[in-house]
């Protein structure tokens, strides 16, 4: 599975992005799709994810209520629309898939990693 994020920018405090994150390859529709970020100087962290069969989805406590996920699988395509942006919410955010059996919520599942888009969100 190749990954291609896309949609970071810059935007105010309470602003909203949406990140889409398309993918081409293997059969998108058996893999669970996670979003992830790095801020500068900080691990990668989980964001939340989506399984692959039931579409069941998993936020982290920092941007639940805030963000969600969702995948359009005729698209191959999965997104992350994030709302009422705070200026923590900066880093570089990373789609990746994992294959079917894996819970999602562990860094090490995934095998396949999109290039990263960069979201900055001034206060």
């Amino acid at each position: 599975v190749q990954l291609q994020a896309s949609g970071g920018g810059l935007v105010q405090a309470g602003g909203s992005l949406r990140l889409s994150c398309a993918a081409s390859g293997r059969t998108f529709s058996n893999y669970g799709m996670g979003w992830f970020r790095q801020a500068p100087g900080k691990e990668r962290e989980i964001v939340g994810r989506i399984k692959w069969n039931d579409g069941s989805t998993f936020y982290a406590d920092s941007v639940k209520g805030r963000f969600t996920i969702w995948r359009d699988n005729a698209k191959n395509t999965v997104y992350l629309q994030m709302n009422s942006l705070k200026p923590e919410d900066t880093a570089v955010y990373y789609c990746a898939a994992s294959p079917p059996g894996y819970s999602g919520y562990y860094y090490s599942e995934y095998d396949h990693w999109g290039q990263g888009t960069q979201v900055t969100v001034s206060s």
